[in-house]
């Protein structure tokens, strides 16, 4: 029960950032990308990356994103700017699984 009432909290600071309130597995676009809830998955799926790789990449932006909700997990599709070692800046596509305080880095490409 409490982490159902985690999860309802979660999605109702989630409706003020996005267009409409999704139905299950309808892929939603994020309307304010720069939400503080929605930059922390972004860090997170770099600081993941990272550790996962010999990349040292640094956050810069959030460029585009859509969410989803599927069998009560949230699913961010975010296109985010990081720059690497060298200083440059490069955007990356980016899929985080969120269910309650668990996140998981599912996918991180260079585009």
């Amino acid at each position: 029960m409490k982490s159902l009432i985690c999860f309802s909290l979660i999605l109702l600071s989630l409706i003020s950032v996005v267009e409409a309130f999704p139905g299950d597995g309808e892929l939603v676009s994020i309307k304010d990308v720069s939400a503080r809830n929605i930059r922390e998955v972004a860090k997170y799926a770099i600081d993941e990356h990272n550790s996962e790789s010999d990349d040292n990449l640094v956050f810069v932006k959030i460029i585009e994103g859509k969410w989803q909700v599927r069998s009560a997990i949230l699913i961010y599709d975010l296109t985010i700017a990081a720059k690497n070692e060298g200083g440059a800046t490069k955007n990356y596509k980016t899929v985080v699984m969120v269910s309650g305080r668990d996140k998981i880095l599912y996918s991180f490409n260079e585009l």
